[in-house]
């Protein structure tokens, strides 16, 4: 069975005179070899370990922002709903004081209309009759 060993080999930049030339930060990575059970060899550079993360528990599962953003929108259809109630319970009660004047109108206008229409006594109850057959207005003087 073959072996294959692969070493990194450095690359080499050109840059004209007077050109930054770029360079890796800090020393060059090791290189590490494993053995395998099996007996291959695997060559590459060393891993190093990832910065620690805060752990799951120390943050909040939702950001503060989009749980005001999600509360502020549950509020604001909280409002909407009780503008929506508020704005029916107006109009309803617009169309019961409605009515009610109708009703006062016909109540009253129908009142106004027997004293009018109504039934009168052609005996004398004290009052002065006048029966006006034929009158005539001269400079703003009445002759009857």
């Amino acid at each position: 069975m073959a072996v294959e060993v692969h070493h990194p080999q450095p690359i080499t930049v050109h840059a004209p005179a007077g050109h930054p030339v770029p360079v890796q930060p800090g020393p060059p990575p090791s290189v590490q070899t494993i053995v395998l059970p099996d007996g291959r060899v695997v060559t590459g550079y060393a891993l190093t370990p990832a910065p620690a993360v805060a752990s799951v528990s120390t943050r909040p599962a939702v950001s503060r922002t989009a749980m005001n953003i999600a509360l502020g929108g549950i509020g604001f259809a909280a409002v909407c709903g009780g503008l929506f109630l508020l704005t029916s319970f107006i109009a309803a009660l617009t169309a019961f004081i409605t009515q009610l004047i109708v009703l006062a109108a016909v109540i009253f206008g129908g009142w106004i209309a027997v004293q009018i229409f109504g039934a009168t006594s052609h005996h004398d109850h004290g009052g002065t009759t006048v029966n006006i057959r034929k009158a005539v207005i001269k400079r703003n003087h009445f002759h009857g």
